[in-house]
């Protein structure tokens, strides 16, 4: 049964003699890039990132994965990934565990209005939550793919509340880089959960990499409800002060966010660089310009 039919119930998966990722005949592996579009993604920025590594580390801590582009980039042996929002992480963990079933469910899938809202308003179901998890990241993804620029935004039920984007040919199935990743994140923790809770198991050593939420430029520009807690002021200066206690811990972290003035007061203490960042919210390419970013380090 295909995903549309039978309550969204998908295939089973096909059972391969070899324990490779990737079966005979299939696609060559590929470098490992985000397989979801992420606001706020820094694939663009990457240049910036890996030249201000540290020269060394243990493992390696993404406590607001997002998109992960530095982690595919990276591809380090060793790596926990987290992330409040829990359908993200769900995503994260069914590439990397059940990726044959979620190639064939994300085949069913078809990109018009109809089918968007059909397939978006499933996490109004009481029963949603219950749902095989290769579903529930099947439409994560086919959502991200076909929604208005790949916004990740749910409202205060966990509801995802995005529009259609109206894309000709969005490409919901990238079978070769799914494959990389599914390879890249073998060796990857992968946890649902708030950042404070996640660094605790940092250690001397160890690097981090920080990319919260933005502090927005204007009223009108925060896409910060990825999640249904949101990221408010509160929970800024508790990334700070978590920080700090990385800092008398011996581990290395490196934090991006939009350059503001209550930013650089957040973390006077540290390292401040300010770098060029495109962005990429702007319903009209064209006007989609650079703006002002800061890296921070302890390092």
């Amino acid at each position: 049964m295909t995903f549309q039919d039978r309550n969204y119930c998908v295939e089973q998966a096909i059972a391969y003699q070899s324990n490779d990722i990737l079966p005979l005949g299939a696609q060559q592996v590929v470098p490992p890039r985000p397989f979801l579009k992420w606001v706020g993604g820094k694939a663009r920025m990457l240049g910036e990132l890996k030249s201000r590594l540290p020269e060394k580390f243990n493992n390696y801590f993404e406590p607001f994965c997002g998109g992960a582009a530095l982690f595919f980039s990276l591809s380090p042996e060793k790596a926990t990934l987290s992330d409040a929002n829990q359908e993200l992480i769900l995503t994260y963990r069914v590439v990397r565990d059940n990726l044959e079933e979620l190639i064939e469910s994300l085949k069913g899938h078809k990109n018009n209005r109809r089918y968007f809202y059909k397939i978006r308003e499933l996490d109004r179901r009481g029963d949603f939550w219950t749902f095989p998890e290769v579903e529930r990241a099947s439409r994560y993804i086919f959502l991200n793919k076909t929604c208005f620029n790949g916004l990740c935004r749910v409202n205060s039920d966990s509801q995802f509340n995005v529009p259609y984007g109206m894309y000709k040919n969005p490409k919901i199935l990238d079978e070769a880089n799914l494959r990389a990743c599914s390879q890249q994140l073998q060796g990857a923790e992968l946890k649902a959960g708030s950042f404070s809770q996640t660094l605790l198991e940092c250690k001397k050593g160890d690097f981090v990499y920080l990319d919260p939420p933005y502090i927005p430029l204007s009223l009108t520009s925060s896409f910060v409800s990825y999640s249904a807690e949101g990221f408010d002021y509160r929970m800024q200066v508790t990334l700070r002060d978590t920080c700090q206690e990385l800092d008398k811990k011996g581990v290395l972290f490196m934090l991006t966010n939009s350059d503001t003035a209550l930013r650089r007061e957040l973390y006077r203490e540290f390292e401040i660089q300010s770098v060029a960042s495109p962005r990429s919210v702007s319903a009209d390419g064209s006007k989609r310009k650079a703006a002002q970013d800061v890296i921070v380090r302890n390092y």
